[in-house]
């Protein structure tokens, strides 16, 4: 009998371990009382900080929306919510190495970023494409040909753009930026001839930039981009908790709401995002 029980030990500690790795970081939140949240200060509609220096956004809501839920899960009292700005090149180390609980802002979900990082359900669907100014004679990707093309380096836009250039045999130069700041100076400078990145962010910029009607976006997207809210990599029980405030969301319509506040300019959602909604409003 004793020999039985020493062989099913290892069994018993290999089933425990991912017990106890899975409620680190809802442990940690509890304890401390605090939940730390990465946003990207250049990321309208969906991250950004106003005249008072405090973040706001679509993603930011979602992120304060799942803070809430958080303290509800765990029945606290009271639960602090800090926030930390990140850069769109460091967001994804700042969560992998713990330096923020969540990211909130336009992160887009990869399979490749997915062995760095967890990933919440989708939360916004985008599409890449490319910002000119009003008088130049572009509407499609293939009219860039022998023009440059400014990106923000390290982002999988940067990745698709080259790619959909390659395919399509386009030679155009592509010019890595580090924030979309620098790349629509580079656009109203004539430094380059476009300015590539999400649609709606691009959108964005233009709509709080004071020479927003010096430009035009293209007729085509180049990429499909699936927005998700970045977690710790492989603490399950934290992201059923994250999962169950946005399924709720969706499930109940409430996130109209926070739409409507923060891209409600652009029009209603579209039959695809209605239909992300609608399929991922997952029952308790």
């Amino acid at each position: 009998m004793p020999n039985r029980m020493w062989l099913f030990l290892p069994l018993a500690l290999a089933l425990a371990g991912p017990v106890a790795a899975q409620s680190g970081m809802l442990d940690k939140i509890r304890s401390s009382g605090v939940m730390t949240m990465g946003y990207v200060e250049s990321s309208a509609p969906f991250s950004f900080v106003d005249e008072s220096g405090q973040p706001q956004g679509y993603s930011v809501d979602l992120c304060r929306a799942i803070a809430s839920g958080v303290r509800t899960q765990l029945k606290l009292a009271s639960l602090e919510t800090r926030w930390v700005p990140l850069t769109i090149q460091n967001r994804l180390e700042a969560v992998a190495s713990g330096r923020v609980d969540i990211e909130c802002s336009t992160t887009t979900w990869t399979l490749s970023r997915q062995s760095l990082v967890d990933f919440s359900l989708i939360t916004f669907l985008d599409g890449g494409s490319i910002l000119t100014r009003a008088d130049m004679q572009a509407g499609r990707i293939a009219d860039f040909s022998g023009k440059r093309i400014a990106v923000i380096t390290g982002t999988t836009t940067e990745k698709v753009l080259r790619a959909s250039l390659s395919r399509r045999d386009i030679n155009a130069e592509v010019v890595t930026v580090g924030n979309r700041a620098e790349g629509l100076k580079l656009l109203d400078g004539s430094e380059v001839d476009g300015f590539a990145s999400d649609r709606t962010a691009l959108i964005g910029i233009v709509l709080t930039s004071k020479t927003g009607h010096s430009f035009k976006l293209l007729d085509e997207d180049f990429s499909v981009e699936q927005y998700a809210l970045a977690l710790p990599r492989g603490d399950h029980e934290y992201r059923l908790a994250v999962n169950r405030v946005l399924a709720r969301l969706y499930r109940t319509g409430s996130i109209q709401q926070i739409y409507d506040q923060w891209l409600g300019k652009l029009g209603p959602p579209s039959l695809l995002l209605s239909a992300t909604y609608f399929i991922q409003g997952i029952s308790e």
